[in-house]
């Protein structure tokens, strides 16, 4: 039985099923062929997991909301690569899960953040942004300096990523909560912004 346009949206039943129906196909067509695709797959020379420090401080970034902010994820246009260096590839977020590429921009993007400032700058602007950048509308985070990174989980968390295949070793896994003695969540977090885009040679170097 043919169905007319009238008739479609005339049946919410029958127009939400053709809608999951569209999009559904549509989706695997766009998501399913890049499984296949090795530039999607397989991690960029010189890529290494988080390490404990490093992954500790991405889940700081992720609970703060930073990502609400600031996106990680240069776009292959030249006002962006002259701004902030070379455009993202997927190559460089295998061992993400999940990736932080967003798409806000109230502060600057930062996928090659990574060495760009010092540890004490990043520092500064973390406890008082505006001492730093004058016209930030960031807020402080003084509390991250006085609060220890925690590393009850970390062994667990590096476990379960390794199940689905980022390769962590075993001594890795075993020397992960000492890595993070001492240090406060700040420590952790800079130590996550500065690995940031490190991977991929910055322009005319």
């Amino acid at each position: 039985m043919a169905f007319t346009h009238d008739q479609i949206e005339r049946s919410p039943t029958l127009l939400i099923v053709l809608v999951i129906l569209v999009v559904a196909v549509g989706g695997l067509v766009e998501i399913v062929p890049l499984f296949f695709q090795k530039s999607t797959t397989v991690p960029v020379a010189g890529l290494k997991p988080y390490d404990a420090a490093r992954l500790t401080g991405r889940d700081v970034y992720i609970r703060e909301g930073c990502y609400n902010c600031h996106s990680q994820m240069v776009r292959p246009f030249r006002a962006e690569t002259e701004r902030y260096g070379p455009y993202s590839v997927a190559g460089e977020f295998v061992y993400d899960h999940p990736f932080q590429w967003g798409s806000k921009r109230t502060g600057p993007d930062l996928a090659r953040v990574g060495g760009r400032y010092s540890d004490e700058w990043h520092r500064i602007h973390m406890l008082q942004p505006r001492d730093v950048v004058p016209e930030s509308i960031m807020p402080a985070y003084p509390w991250l300096a006085s609060t220890p990174a925690n590393k009850e989980d970390i062994a667990a968390k590096m476990r379960a990523l390794k199940r689905i295949g980022v390769p962590y070793g075993d001594d890795e896994i075993a020397n992960a909560a000492k890595e993070l003695e001492g240090k406060s969540e700040l420590d952790v977090l800079i130590s996550y912004l500065q690995g940031l885009g490190t991977v991929i040679p910055k322009q005319g170097g």
